[in-house]
């Protein structure tokens, strides 16, 4: 053994990291808050997108939807990528890809283009948030666990939470094209750091890419999302298909998915392996996430459209407006992630998801003549409740898995997210769109009537929201994996056709 690799084991076996692990969790940090900050980036510029374009609410939405969910549909494929490809090629890959989608979307003289670009950006994207994930359970001793996953939750919802705060800052500066040219620079450097800097730290091994599971994925989430989405477009009249054709496909494409993963995952070659649900705690943690970015991503999508179009608040109000939440989020990451450390999950995720659902009963009280300020303390509030969320459930859900399984884990785990993030955007849209149309039948002017549709997508959300409430008193801290290597080996002897587990 080298004095190297000695060195690395003692910072392991004392908490610390060495300094190559170091630079690796640092530069994949930077370069996914670039990514996921894009993420929301166009929902402050959403109205002038529309405006300038021509094209309506429920359609414009789909730079958003569209967005989060081509990453559920490639992010199964990077649980077998991680495998195959060590940590350079993979950041190399992902970074290329943003990078190539923010120039499409810059120069796009349409909404198609502009979708397109959005689609290769978020291509990119979905590879970078698995490689980091995995990186980290892999590279972070146990005991600091919960300290480094309060730092990825600056990324993972800070990002997302001031995109719009930025976006509004630029906005009146520049064209919202503009929005991308401000990206590019900013991509094209990380792309060329990682090219650099960034270490190979992960272990490579053959896995074969199952097709059939791929296609399948992307049916399922697809048909999911596009009949969520489709709820908007139908109560405008111009829906392509009823809203529940898309649902069916997609739900029986999904049940299609999992059986296929059920049986591959016998010979370990499933696309997505889900004995990952056989930890309860990732289980528990995957099911509260998703609610989390329901509330999160409906939020970000509907606040600002609200303050536009029925308070007619500018871009750069409302982006500091949301401002203090995104850094209330940020703040209290680390401070979550030592309280993690010392007392484990429950203390703080059950406060955290009695408070969102709380804020988001207020939300569903709006008017058309709300107050500024009252906003404001319901978005740092809901921000507040989320921070106790998201470091625990990503902690306690990825603690709970078998280092076989972190790939896997995370790749579900983003999966879920994201598929929960396009969801929240279309049921808050259709929502939104469906109280604004009963409104203006009934005669409410047009303040009114969008304030009427804010209320009924808020109130959807306050009521999914109770279930969070609920699942937190059953998220605990795994002392060891809830499923072991081992166990899953006995699994896989007992049936005749299965390979040796890795």
């Amino acid at each position: 053994m080298t004095q190297s690799t000695l060195s690395d084991s003692t910072a392991y076996a004392e908490g610390r990291l060495d300094t190559r692990s170091r630079v690796a969790i640092v530069l994949l940090l930077a370069a996914v808050f670039v990514v996921f900050l894009n993420e929301t980036f166009l929902s402050v510029a959403l109205p002038d997108i529309l405006k300038d374009l021509k094209i309506t609410p429920s359609l414009g939405q789909w730079l958003t939807t569209g967005f989060a969910l081509t990453m559920a549909v490639v992010i199964p494929i990077t649980g077998w990528l991680l495998q195959r490809l060590n940590t350079r090629p993979v950041f190399i890959t992902a970074m290329s890809l943003f990078t190539a989608g923010t120039l499409i979307a810059a120069t796009a003289p349409g909404f198609g283009l502009l979708l397109v670009g959005r689609i290769v950006q978020a291509s990119g994207t979905a590879i970078m948030m698995p490689l980091m994930m995995t990186t980290i359970m892999t590279l972070v001793p146990p005991q600091s666990l919960g300290r480094m996953m309060g730092r990825i939750s600056i990324v993972m919802s800070v990002a997302p939470a001031v995109g719009p705060t930025i976006s509004g800052f630029l906005l009146p500066l520049v064209h919202w094209r503009g929005l991308f040219w401000v990206m590019l620079p900013i991509a094209t450097a990380m792309l060329i750091l990682g090219v650099i800097r960034v270490p190979n730290v992960t272990e490579t091994r053959t896995a074969p890419l199952d097709v059939l599971s791929v296609i399948l994925s992307a049916v399922a989430f697809s048909g999911l999302v596009y009949g969520l989405s489709s709820f908007g477009q139908a109560a405008e009249g111009d829906a392509a298909l009823p809203p529940w054709i898309p649902l069916v496909v997609g739900a029986v494409v999904l049940v299609a998915f999992i059986f296929r993963q059920l049986s591959l995952q016998k010979r370990d070659m499933a696309l997505l392996d889900l004995r990952t649900f056989k930890a309860r705690t990732y289980a528990m943690s995957l099911l509260m996430l998703a609610i989390s970015m329901i509330a999160l991503f409906g939020t970000v999508i509907v606040l600002p459209l609200y303050m536009q179009n029925v308070l007619h608040q500018s871009t750069v109000v409302i982006g500091l407006t949301l401002l203090p939440g995104g850094l209330t989020m940020g703040l209290l990451g680390p401070l979550v992630g030592r309280l993690y450390d010392k007392y484990g999950p429950r203390p703080l995720v059950i406060p955290g998801a009695i408070v969102v659902s709380a804020v988001f009963w207020s939300l569903s009280m709006l008017t058309d003549s709300t107050p500024v300020y009252l906003i404001l303390i319901a978005h740092v509030t809901l921000s507040l409740g989320l921070a106790f969320l998201f470091t625990p459930l990503f902690t306690a859900g990825l603690g709970a898995l078998p280092p076989h399984l972190y790939s896997h884990g995370s790749a579900t785990l983003a999966t879920i997210q994201q598929v929960a993030g396009a969801a929240g955007t279309a049921i808050f849209i259709a929502f939104l769109t469906l109280g604004t149309t009963s409104g203006e039948a009934a005669g409410l002017s047009d303040g009114a009537a969008i304030a009427s549709g804010v209320r009924m997508a808020f109130l959807a959300g306050a009521i999914v929201s109770l279930a969070a409430v609920v699942v937190a008193f059953f998220v605990h801290k795994p002392l060891e994996p809830e499923v072991t290597d081992a166990e899953l080996e006995a699994v896989d002897q007992d049936d005749p056709q299965a390979a040796p587990s890795h």
